[in-house]
């Protein structure tokens, strides 16, 4: 079994809640937490936060990291549809047009422990 420490990077603040979730596949990827393998929201803290998910099986992962400003678990978007909330991915995919595809952000899991850097975006607010 491996673990994936998840350094976030570039919080806006520290209001509210960080939370993670950790994909196996493409089913809900990447907002139902539903349908994540691990899910964490954890206080802010600071301006930038290591997470750590253990006993992992090796293989493709996908990460969603959403800044939840309010608390209240909900993705929050402007009138045009723009998340005003922090949002990143694994591998920090560019965003153009919308989240990117399970395989775009999947990055390979093993040994006993990969380290990967997600730097969030603030789009629409």
């Amino acid at each position: 079994m491996s673990d994936l420490t998840v350094e976030i990077d570039g919080l806006r603040n520290r209001s509210g809640n960080v939370c993670v979730n950790v994909f196996a596949s493409s089913k809900g990827f990447p907002n139902s937490a539903a349908n994540a393998l691990q899910n964490r929201c954890v206080p802010i803290t600071n301006t930038s936060m290591v997470l750590t998910f253990k006993n992992l099986k090796p293989g493709s992962y996908s990460v969603a990291v959403l800044h939840d400003a309010e608390g209240d678990g909900k993705l929050r978007r402007n009138f045009l549809g723009i998340p005003t909330n922090g949002f990143g991915f694994s591998r920090n995919p560019t965003i153009l047009t919308g989240p990117p595809k399970f395989e775009d952000s999947a990055i390979f899991v093993a040994g006993s422990n990969t380290n990967i850097q997600i730097k969030l975006m603030y789009l629409g607010g």
